[in-house]
């Protein structure tokens, strides 16, 4: 606490004033015409109190919020609880309880911990994706996803995290382990649910050209490759002793006339079937070592190739060769078809499994290098063809399309498209999450449960009933699995699963829009109004799930006629990490900060100014480098400037001290443009400025009354109050105003104002300041050029005519001697 400057009291008053006031709900008055604006930030997880990286975005994004508010928008800025998930069923494990008591009684917290942080939500559209009037349209989505053929049952090899006991998506898993747990994630054969996001992997890449500019470079090219588009053929190879051919997809046919082998994946139902019998033994003892890898593991450059003879030959389509069939780990079923064809002169996992098995290398690039078999460096860049028949002398490019038509002519390959994106696997074997609305019958198949019977609520199952047994937990519960079949009346069973909590997140910010809405998952009118957000803040961890899955889910409704927009988020702001010490914060490093114990030391206004001070959105925060200390001086500052100011609120500020107001009108247009760009950091310290020029004229210059004092107090308050809502509070009251400062409106610079009489002018000679000149804003070049060759302190460091001046009126002039 510094003089005049009680955070608490402050807290204490100002949230019972908002809690009136209720300043910040949206309107949905007809009659209301302000343009609208949609700020949203991801929402939390319940998973215990607010932490520092909650305190880092909420923050970063009510810069934006109540930037919109006084700029005088009708912004919708709503907040709830992504509060499905894995963490509340472990608890209730351990508690011996069930899943919601955790869940929201976090939820709680956290929302009187939002409060107190004074974010400016609009509490009225407040949802849990947990509660069943929410996921109800989860299983209302479902139903529709499934009638358009985009959800869909499959069995297959999917990824197991032996620790929690459920599925995981390609997206969860992390270097080989489960992102959540950490556990090393094994392949296990089930038959899941998953959504065909698939369908839409062209959609998904081409539309980002409309978010360039406004979503990061990396977050765009972190969808990109995940999407992974690539060009090539889709070539058939015969196999010995099998009718139909195999069919293989390559990005480089022009390279097979070098192909010397052919391999498929020891998990493909191919090798199961083409294995010679002589080889049996040999191949399902490797397929059941490699069961036991991770997909990263199989495809790391860095371990031994391995691999089994299945004992057949395919054959070459271009020149009639036969070449051995193996099964290697380093080939995936779900890339392609499960087999490739293995060009090892130019591909270096195809090379080094040559080199170990002595298979032959024939070279069909010359790119000029030493040949591969010799040097075991595998030349994979653009060359000549060679050893290529009718390639013979083409580049790449060419070679590739006659390819393509030669094997077209011969009914033995087209071009295709492949995409590494793969469907959304979103079965779990879980408890607390959306039952998956399906009935399956023995005479009807799968059944959708009918609207009318939605929803599909969870059954009461608490403590040892959730722990892990290797199948869902509601399978245990039969009397809630155990139904009559919707469509025959017959004896059937509900699905187990739950749905990937991915789902709930994946179309919230439209319920927000009508979060009470019955009749479907949102009132398609108001989401028309409100939609798409104009500004999503969040982590960038989310690139490739969440920011991903949120956009198909958008497309497809679109598809469907209920959205008038096929992108959900025009603007994408991802900010950085809060650290400590230059490290992630963790219990087992020590170096955790607590959040609610920051604010009780330094205040609200203090930790949010000091998160949002501390450097550009998008670096981290290393806690360890930053004062929050320094933050409540300057806001106390800030405060007894506001106090003291003598002049009545309704003065004219046209008599007021003329530098002052020049400072506050051109800090009113450098913080509206710092804002409108992102740059938070670089507007705060520009109202710190402005704080000690108005100090500065209290003290020492026209004094408290002149009326250019109270013009730069109020415009201080306004500004302030996007990062320090409580002292701009306490503030705009003590300066005589009434109503709230969130209704204040943004201040004005006008432009006479903004003119400057001089500006100063750095002069370098050879790359080093040799002086400073004070010059006309209104200079020419040939002017300024002439001054700073006439300065002493210029010529001092010349010899002679300097060789170069290059002038860059009115501020810069550097000189090349």
């Amino acid at each position: 606490m510094t003089e005049h400057y009680d955070p608490k009291a402050l807290q204490a008053k100002w949230q019972r004033r908002w809690e009136e006031l209720d300043p910040f709900r949206a309107s949905e008055d007809p009659a209301d015409t302000r343009e609208r604006r949609y700020m949203l930030d991801m929402f939390p997880y319940p998973s215990g109190d607010l932490h520092m990286g909650h305190g880092e975005v909420f923050a970063l994004g009510d810069v934006i919020a109540r930037y919109w508010f006084q700029r005088g928008y009708n912004v919708l800025h709503p907040i709830g609880w992504d509060s499905f998930g894995l963490p509340a069923e472990n608890a209730a494990i351990r508690r011996n309880a069930h899943p919601a008591e955790w869940t929201y009684a976090n939820i709680e917290t956290q929302a009187n911990s939002f409060r107190r942080y004074g974010i400016s939500f609009d509490w009225s559209r407040r949802l849990h994706t947990s509660d069943p009037a929410y996921y109800r349209w989860n299983q209302w989505l479902f139903n529709r996803f499934f009638e358009r053929g985009l959800a869909y049952r499959k069995g297959g090899l999917v990824n197991w995290c032996p620790q929690d006991q459920t599925v995981l998506a390609n997206e969860q898993v992390v270097d080989g382990r489960c992102e959540r747990c950490g556990a090393e994630v094994v392949r296990r054969e089930l038959t899941q649910w998953y959504f065909k996001i698939t369908d839409y992997a062209d959609r998904l890449l081409d539309d980002m050209a409309t978010l360039e500019g406004k979503w990061s470079d990396r977050l765009l090219t972190m969808q990109r490759n995940w999407i992974g588009r690539s060009e090539g053929a889709d070539v058939l190879f015969r196999v010995e002793g099998r009718e139909e051919p195999v069919t293989v997809y390559t990005t480089r046919p022009d390279t097979l006339y070098g192909a010397t082998f052919f391999v498929v994946a020891p998990d493909a139902a191919l090798a199961d079937e083409i294995v010679a019998p002589d080889r049996r033994e040999a191949f399902e003892a490797y397929r059941a070592e490699v069961a036991k890898l991770s997909d990263i593991d199989r495809l790391s450059t860095e371990k031994e190739k391995t691999g089994v003879f299945l004992g057949v030959h395919a054959i070459n389509p271009v020149n009639g060769e036969r070449i051995p069939v193996w099964t290697a780990d380093y080939v995936l079923s779900d890339y392609g078809h499960g087999a490739v064809m293995a060009v090892p002169a130019h591909d270096q996992r195809d090379l080094d499994f040559a080199l170990k098995f002595g298979l032959p290398v024939q070279v069909v690039v010359h790119t000029g290098l030493a040949d591969p078999g010799e040097t075991g460096e595998a030349t994979a860049g653009e060359g000549t063809l060679v050893n290529s028949g009718p390639l013979d002398g083409l580049a790449k490019t060419e070679a590739i399309r006659k390819i393509i038509e030669v094997l077209a002519g011969q009914g033995m390959g087209r071009a295709a498209v492949n995409f590494r994106l793969r469907d959304w696997l979103l079965s779990r074997q879980r408890f607390w999450g959306t039952p998956i609305p399906i009935i399956h019958c023995a005479d009807c198949g799968e059944v959708p449960v009918p609207d009318d019977q939605l929803p599909v609520t969870l059954p009461d199952l608490r403590g040892e009933a959730l722990a892990p047994k290797g199948v869902s937990p509601l399978a245990g519960a039969t009397d809630w699995v155990n139904v009559e079949c919707p469509k025959c009346g017959g004896a059937a069973k509900r699905d187990t699963d739950t749905m990937d909590t991915f789902v709930d997140s994946s179309w919230y910010f439209l319920r927000y829009c009508s979060p009470d809405y019955e009749d479907g998952p949102f009132d398609v009118e108001r989401v028309r109004r409100w939609g798409p957000i104009d500004q999503y803040v969040g982590g960038i961890e989310h690139a490739v799930l969440h920011l991903l899955y949120s956009r198909f889910f958008v497309k497809v409704l679109h598809d469907m006629g209920m959205l008038d927009f096929a992108e959900p988020f025009e603007r994408m702001l991802n900010q950085g990490q809060v650290i400590n010490r230059g490290k992630s914060m963790s219990k087992s490093l020590g170096n955790g900060v607590d959040l609610g114990a920051q604010i009780d030391d330094f205040g609200v206004d203090a930790v949010r100014l000091t998160m949002v001070f501390a450097g550009p959105p998008e670096e981290d925060i290393d806690w360890a480098d930053v004062s929050p200390a320094a933050s409540q001086k300057f806001l106390a500052r800030a405060l007894r400037v506001m106090s003291e100011v003598r002049s009545e609120p309704g003065v004219s500020y046209a008599g007021g001290d003329l530098d002052l107001r020049k400072v506050t009108h051109r800090t009113i247009d450098e913080v509206t443009k710092l804002v409108d760009s992102y740059r938070f950091n670089v507007a705060v310290a520009r109202m710190m400025e402005l704080t000690t020029a108005i100090r500065r004229a209290i003290d020492a210059g026209p004094g408290a009354a002149d009326p250019a004092v109270r013009e730069g107090a109020e415009a201080l308050a306004v500004m302030l109050s996007l990062v320090a809502p409580y002292v701009a509070e306490e503030g705009w009251e003590r300066l005589g105003r009434s109503a709230s400062v969130v209704r204040a409106g943004w201040p004005h610079a006008e432009p006479e104002l903004l003119v400057l009489d001089s500006v100063t002018c750095v002069v370098q000679v050879a790359g080093k300041v040799r002086d400073r000149l004070e010059v006309s804003p209104e200079i020419s070049d040939a002017e300024l050029e002439a001054l700073a060759l006439a300065s002493e302190k210029v010529t001092a460091h010349l010899s002679g005519p300097p060789r170069r001046v290059i002038v860059r009126a009115p501020k810069l002039v550097n000189i090349v001697p």
